[in-house]
């Protein structure tokens, strides 16, 4: 089973940038469906972006539509999630999820998970 290492979390001002990146441990994970899913203190894990395994159609929660970018570096096994304009309420542990049985990610038996990267917006 493909595993998956998530990094580049931390605490930033509201306002500021943060990259988070995800490395797989499997050359295949270049041709699933990926996403990043956050889960806030108190909260259900909820989707925040994804990149389909059907022609690469990338996917956006609308509160992070026009600040989060997704995308993957297929050479190095790795998905990405630029994060801009951080506010506080995108804190939370931020997930890197994909299904290789699947065309898009969702929480499901079959999807395989991070283990989480905290990210904490001070206003």
């Amino acid at each position: 089973q493909v595993e998956l290492v998530e990094s580049g979390g931390g605490l930033v001002q509201s306002g500021g940038s943060l990259r988070l990146s995800c490395v797989a441990s499997e050359r295949a994970f270049s041709r699933y469906a990926v996403a990043w899913y956050r889960q806030a203190l108190g909260e259900e894990r909820e989707f925040v972006a994804g990149i389909s395994s059907i022609d690469e159609i990338t996917f956006y929660e609308d509160s992070v539509k026009g600040r989060f970018t997704v995308s993957r570096d297929k050479a190095r096994n790795t998905l990405y999630l630029q994060m801009n304009n951080l506010k506080p309420e995108d804190t939370a542990v931020y997930y890197c999820a994909t299904d290789p049985a699947k065309p898009m990610v969702a929480i499901t038996p079959s999807t395989v998970w991070g283990q989480g990267t905290q990210v904490t917006v001070s206003s």
